[in-house]
């Protein structure tokens, strides 16, 4: 059987390819390979500008000449590297074995080429390798993706501001809302968790073998390799250096990162569900699409694919998420190899996370406030106003107003009738009375509306 999206084991690299597409060059193998050579590319030009008297200072054609193997590395590139791994065995000795490979004809690389990989683990090229693979992911597709839906959340905030909407705490009626004030909310949570992601520093280390640089010493115990480590990490490649480690880098910032993707990704289950359920309800209509079929045998209805496809996807995402956070911080002894292959499931993670962006926010792009629904829900619901009631009867000291509240609005239709006609038998002074004569379900939304009209990014 052929490999194509139509044979793809996961959905990620068949269904849901397109979706997926942009983490693709950052996430997959060939962004792994990219980012071993650009890390071996580095370390070699940082040493030519340590001062080691066998390595002199490359000279201009020959640092371009070098970093144009990062730049300019292509499918075929990552090809003719797996071909040298089906003979090592081991896919950053091939990395080097490559990149060796390609001195062929440039006599100042040629008399640098035991300088490739030079004192260096293979875990010291795939920790940073990986740090930068995330710092694209995160940076040039994940955030981008989250404030599209901040910007949708922000739009539609805006747009229902207004919109009197009752309240349900416990799956019964409450004081009302407005729809806006309550997409607000979900815009918040998610900014805040935005925040938390973009954040999470992203560590690296170059040390050796056991994190000591023994190696690095016995050949030059002159240098201040941890002070040289450290620039390159930090000032060439924008990483924050880790100074004490084992072998590997001990991910700690990885489970961070990862749990800060979780927890955005929950309050999106939230929201999906809720949108969902106001969906059920008739709060929202769905705006139908020319030719889409919504039940194979109902010709009437229109599903909330949308909201659920983005409920199941954020699902399995946190599920990878949280094995990754748990298990990539533990390591037996100096090193064990457990983590190498839970590693390449992280754009996996971030690709249903990204699946799930998306049909989050093609599903919202489709909603449609149902004005008169949401108005007969709350014409409906006269018996919300008891709070209101009993809290002003509070005020002026009328003796037990809960308990009238109670007692007057439970286990009875509740109509406005009967509600304006308690109000009217109240020893209140005629301005307070007046007030909750004229209020009515749809009016009691206390600040809802100004508050997400206040709502803003900025």
């Amino acid at each position: 059987m052929s490999a194509s999206a139509l044979t793809a084991l996961s959905p990620l690299d068949g269904r849901y390819a397109n979706a997926c597409a942009p983490l693709r060059p950052w996430m997959s193998e060939f962004g792994l390979m990219r980012q071993r050579v650009r890390v071996e590319v580095e370390w070699l030009v940082a040493l030519s500008d340590a001062g080691l008297p066998e390595l002199p200072p490359f000279s201009a054609a020959a640092r371009e000449q070098l970093r144009a193997l990062a730049q300019h590395f292509s499918e075929d590139d990552a090809q003719a590297i797996k071909a040298i791994e089906r003979t090592t065995n081991h896919d950053v000795k091939a990395v080097e074995y490559w990149m060796k490979s390609r001195f062929d004809g440039h006599t100042e690389l040629l008399a640098a080429q035991e300088f490739v990989h030079f004192a260096c683990t293979s875990e010291d090229i795939n920790n940073v390798s990986h740090a930068l693979m995330l710092k694209a992911a995160r940076d040039d597709v994940m955030l981008p993706a989250m404030d599209e839906l901040l910007a949708s959340l922000q739009q539609l905030a805006h747009d229902l501001a207004d919109v009197p909407m009752l309240s349900r705490t416990h799956g019964q009626t409450a004081s009302p809302t407005t729809m806006g004030k309550e997409v607000a909310n979900v815009a918040q949570r998610l900014l805040a968790a935005r925040e938390r992601v973009a954040g999470v520093a992203l560590m690296a280390k170059m040390n050796g073998a056991v994190g000591n640089y023994n190696a690095h010493l016995a050949a030059y115990p002159r240098i201040d390799w941890p002070a040289f480590s450290q620039r390159l990490i930090e000032q060439t490649l924008g990483l924050r250096f880790n100074p004490y480690t084992i072998q590997i880098e001990p991910h700690d910032y990885m489970a961070e990162l990862f749990d800060a993707f979780a927890r955005a990704n929950t309050i999106l289950i939230d929201w999906s569900r809720d949108v969902w359920g106001y969906i059920s309800l008739g709060y929202f209509r769905q705006r139908t699409v020319a030719g889409e079929v919504g039940s194979s045998t109902m010709p009437h209805k229109v599903n909330p694919i949308d909201f659920e496809n983005a409920e199941g996807n954020y699902g399995l995402a946190n599920a990878l998420l949280s094995h990754l956070s748990h298990k990539l911080p533990i390591s037996r002894w100096q090193r064990d190899l457990t983590d190498s292959t839970v590693l390449r499931n992280m754009g996996v993670a971030l690709g249903y996370t990204l699946l799930a962006h998306r049909s989050l926010l093609r599903g919202m792009g489709k909603l449609q406030i149902d004005r008169l629904r949401l108005a007969a829900d709350l014409e409906d619901a006269w018996e919300v106003l008891g709070e209101a009631v009993q809290t002003v009867m509070r005020r002026h000291g009328l003796p037990q107003p809960y308990e009238q509240l109670k007692a007057f609005t439970r286990d009875k239709p509740m109509t406005r009738e009967l509600m304006r006609s308690f109000i009217a038998a109240l020893a209140l002074p005629d301005a307070d009375k007046e007030r909750l004569l004229q209020l009515t379900p749809a009016r009691y939304t206390g600040a809802a509306e100004a508050l997400a009209r206040a709502w803003s990014r900025a």
